[in-house]
């Protein structure tokens, strides 16, 4: 099985399939005291970067959706300094990335452009929400990804290519478990590797 069909099989098929609970964008603001409690228990402070992942669907409808994301966070640009960029990588999904020294902005920024498709009826579009951290110690990055099909977050630590840091990824886990919904089937703990060195959206 090829890296998209495997992240069409985790995030996707199997594990709406395998749903305990809906997903909903309220969700996304669990991760507001996330960041005080990964940077005061566990050293991690915010990358200043998030990205929402969602597949597209030739459909002019939702070509509007995206058209009114892409507006609301433009808005958003001018009152809280939000950059944001919409890229496809190169297994078909797409990316709306925010970068923001500001974590409230980016879970913010993130909630607006999950609930706008949600709203349009194209929630099932949806597949996950990243957001960013890094250890500044030794530049260790970490991130929470929230699964939309799984409607919980799982921890993840990448070392190197197509490596991650199984013992970290545990104990984040169990320091935010009760502050996050914590998918408990590490099954669906899927890897985004990134294409290089960068973060997973890029």
């Amino acid at each position: 099985m090829g890296l998209f069909d495997t992240l069409r099989s985790v995030l996707g098929v199997n594990a709406e399939a395998g749903a305990t609970r809906d997903a909903d964008p309220e969700d996304l603001f669990g991760m507001s005291t996330a960041y005080v409690t990964m940077e005061a228990d566990l050293d991690f402070v915010p990358a200043g970067a998030a990205a929402l992942c969602f597949s597209a669907v030739d459909s002019t409808d939702f070509d509007a959706a995206v058209d009114e994301v892409e507006t609301i966070l433009h808005a958003g640009q001018e009152e809280t300094g939000t950059e944001f960029y919409h890229r496809e990588d190169d297994h078909g999904y797409h990316w709306v990335v925010l970068e923001d020294d500001d974590p409230e902005d980016l879970v913010t920024s993130v909630h607006f452009a999950a609930d706008t498709f949600e709203e349009a009826d194209f929630g099932s579009r949806l597949l996950a929400a990243v957001f960013g951290f890094v250890r500044p110690r030794d530049d260790r990055r970490a991130y929470w990804v929230y699964s939309f099909r799984r409607g919980a977050y799982y921890p993840f630590v990448p070392t190197g290519s197509h490596e991650r840091d199984s013992r970290i990824e545990f104990k984040l886990a169990a320091v935010l478990d009760g502050e996050l919904d914590v998918e408990d089937d590490e099954s669906y703990w899927y890897p985004l590797w990134p294409d290089g060195d960068g973060h997973p959206w890029e």
